[in-house]
């Protein structure tokens, strides 16, 4: 993952900052507790494919 990107990218539901999960492949963001997929290094900022976390971070 791009760190130039990261500084960009935000959630598209709450617009905060999201967290690199490198282990994963996922965009993390910690307020709505959602994991937004890595396609081929690209992310996939869809709600409808977000994978809902157990709890908040």
């Amino acid at each position: 993952m791009d760190s130039r990107l990261l500084e960009i990218v935000v959630c598209p539901i709450c617009k905060h900052k999201l967290y690199y999960n490198k282990e994963q492949q996922e965009l993390i963001c910690k307020l709505d507790a959602l994991a937004y997929p890595l396609r081929n290094g690209i992310p996939v900022l869809l709600k409808s494919e977000a994978r809902i976390l157990n709890e908040k971070i």
